[in-house]
């Protein structure tokens, strides 16, 4: 199964997991499923209208899913799906 890696942000809806092994063969199936298991999880992922936030991004194997077909990026058993949410701030 994909391996999902968790950002620190994040971790407290995955009860504190780092990463989470996640059935799919598409980016889409790998978030559906990793929002069912974790409902909590979505609303940080996901706007009202059910898009991946625009400061959500998300790289299988460290390819950007943008350019890879979006939540329709295919998946294999052992890539991994990487969660990386935008951080604004500073000075």
């Amino acid at each position: 199964m994909p391996k999902v890696m968790i950002p620190t942000p994040l971790r407290q809806y995955t009860d504190k997991k780092d990463s989470v092994e996640v059935a799919g063969a598409t980016v889409g199936e790998i978030l559906g499923a990793l929002t069912a298991t974790y409902p909590d999880l979505k609303k940080n992922l996901y706007n009202d209208e059910g898009k991946l936030r625009s400061f959500v991004n998300v790289y299988v194997n460290d390819e950007d899913i943008r350019y890879l077909g979006k939540d329709k990026a295919q998946v294999a058993a052992t890539d991994t799906v990487t969660i990386v949410p935008s951080i604004a701030g500073g000075r």
